[in-house]
């Protein structure tokens, strides 16, 4: 068995902005992410709906959520489950109806959640009424309304932009002869928001959704709504060039001419007394970028750009410690950080990162700075569902494709109990559903020792410190490799973080940090040995919540 010491004077202190005070209620906030098809099915056709939601609601309250985050519930297609948008003020006969999304607002915020909608700016549904319009002839007025270019003179696309769905970006539209771009889908044509036209009536739909109550939106594929006005062809041998995949490409991502269109959005939030919210899915080439939509200096842009690199760290105790701290380092002086480990387009953390290390990574998710934002069952330990390739509903199979089954094994049912569909639905669901070992709400529910009842009280322990939910964060030196620790501050009170990677038991040393150790949380929600602050035992693949005296 080794022994740890851990130093604490030897990593710089990362530390928000004037932490004394009232705070905006989404700077210590947790969301969680509802995929709403996925959610609870309450009319019995296998997909999840809007009453669903409401349904389940007191569930996220007794969990201590601040927060939902509700994937795309609007008029749609469904080419790409949602995100293909026909009508952005109405919703989806699949989910309900404006009435089932009003009374699900209401009950939310008597509960005290807020309520964050997606918002898909770079792209519509080809059957919403503006496309069809658009494309039935060149002179109609709102043909520029979506991105409309001649071919080359041999008949090709008007250069070789590949969609991130793979295939060419442009689409020959045989009405007028004329290709139409679409970073995504052949069913998702981009929309030109250099038109103001165009640009007005999406701002529109913005005070719609404010004026119903919302707290915010999630901002879909924000980075690619501006393109280089010439359409340049991309080099082949640019390095940024990976495969058709434009995410670093400056001709499509991060264009200058973005910006001043975020900071319209963000004038439009903050006109509203309630204090709403811009998220965006932000995907960028590094740490010091994702500043850029935040409004770098002047933090007049989003208020979160979502980190989604971190996701795709491997889980090991040095890459993590070093990718956060890029991160805190990064940070323009008085943004507040994104803290994302899984979504609607990842593996789940279980499968991921392994059952063994699951409660762990909510462990690191909800104890490092910054905003945390759960995917709905992360917190039962859900893993991929078991999909066969014919069961297989994703449009989208690429470089990442969990192995030919798309984004779907991250997608399928949550469970609710032990009954047929796990108490999601009465009929066979839209994507298969199994009860695993980790079992469901309600037998967590009953089991003290359940990862639900472990996520349950380290967010009541989240939220009744100041230092976990609005202190400085110290990562600290250790003699172990396969140990993470960090410290969070706030007026004296200290807590201690410690992540055990390894297959391994140690013991820690904390004597040159303390004279008094009390004991907070196990990830094996029991309590560890321990006789002085020098031997603290702590077991393998375990990570405990400290405060030190």
């Amino acid at each position: 068995m080794t022994s740890v010491q851990l130093a604490s004077n030897t990593q710089p202190l990362y530390s928000p902005i004037s932490p004394n005070g009232q705070l905006p209620w989404w700077h210590h906030a947790i969301i969680y992410q509802i995929y709403p098809r996925s959610f609870q099915d309450t009319n019995g056709d296998g997909v999840g709906d809007l009453r669903g939601i409401q349904q389940r609601l007191p569930y996220l309250q007794a969990l201590g959520i601040d927060a939902i985050w509700i994937t795309p519930f609007y008029r749609s297609p469904m080419a790409d489950f949602g995100y293909d948008v026909s009508d952005y003020c109405d919703i989806d006969p699949i989910f309900g109806t404006m009435a089932d999304f009003d009374a699900m607002l209401a009950t939310a915020h008597e509960l005290g959640i807020r309520v964050v909608v997606d918002f898909v700016p770079n792209h519509s549904s080809d059957q919403h009424p503006w496309f069809i319009e658009s494309r039935s002839s060149r002179d109609n007025p709102k043909r520029d309304w979506y991105i409309w270019r001649d071919g080359k003179d041999d008949g090709q696309p008007p250069n070789n932009w590949e969609a991130f769905f793979h295939g060419s970006a442009w689409t020959l539209d045989p009405t007028t002869d004329q290709y139409y771009l679409h970073l995504f889908l052949d069913e998702q044509p981009d929309l030109n928001w250099r038109n103001p036209e165009l640009a007005q009536a999406m701002k529109q739909v913005l005070h719609f959704w404010l004026q119903k109550g919302v707290d915010g939106f999630r901002l879909d594929a924000i980075t690619t709504m501006m393109k280089a006005p010439d359409f340049p062809d991309m080099p082949p041998d640019d390095p940024r060039f990976q495969g058709g995949l434009l995410l670093r490409l400056v001709d499509v991502h991060n264009y200058p001419d973005l910006h001043p269109i975020l900071r319209e959005f963000r004038q439009i939030v903050d006109s509203y007394p309630n204090q709403p919210i811009l998220v965006g899915e932000t995907g960028c080439a590094d740490f010091n970028e994702l500043m850029d939509f935040g409004g770098r200096e002047a933090l007049d842009e989003i208020h979160l750009p979502m980190n989604l690199k971190t996701p795709w760290f491997a889980w090991d105790a040095h890459v993590l410690k070093q990718a956060f701290t890029d991160y805190y380092t990064a940070l323009s002086k008085g943004a507040v950080p994104s803290l994302v480990l899984g979504n609607h387009d990842q593996g789940r953390l279980a499968s991921r990162y392994g059952v063994e290390h699951h409660r762990n990574a909510n462990m690191l998710l909800l104890t490092l700075w910054g905003v945390p934002t759960m995917y709905y069952g992360d917190e039962l330990g859900m893993l991929d569902g078991l999909i066969l390739p014919e069961q297989r509903q994703d449009p989208f199979v690429g470089h990442d494709d969990y192995h030919g089954l798309g984004r779907d094994p991250g997608r399928t049912p949550m469970q609710w109990d032990a009954t047929a569909y796990a108490g999601f639905s009465t009929v066979e669901p839209w994507l298969p559903v199994q009860t695993t070992f980790l079992s469901n709400v309600a037998e967590q529910e009953q089991d003290p020792s359940s990862t639900l009842n472990f996520c349950k009280r380290l967010i009541e322990l989240r939220r009744s410190s100041p230092a976990l939910h609005r202190g400085s964060i110290q990562f600290l030196e250790t003699t172990e490799p396969s140990l993470l620790a960090y410290q969070r501050e706030f007026e004296g009170i200290r807590n201690l973080i410690i992540i055990n990677f390894a297959d391994t038991s140690c013991t820690l040393d904390l004597s040159n940090m303390t004279d008094r150790v009390e004991f907070w949380l196990s990830s094996r929600m029991d309590v560890p040995t321990f006789d002085t602050v020098s031997s603290i035992f702590i077991r393998p693949y375990e990570s405990l919540l400290l405060k030190l005296g």
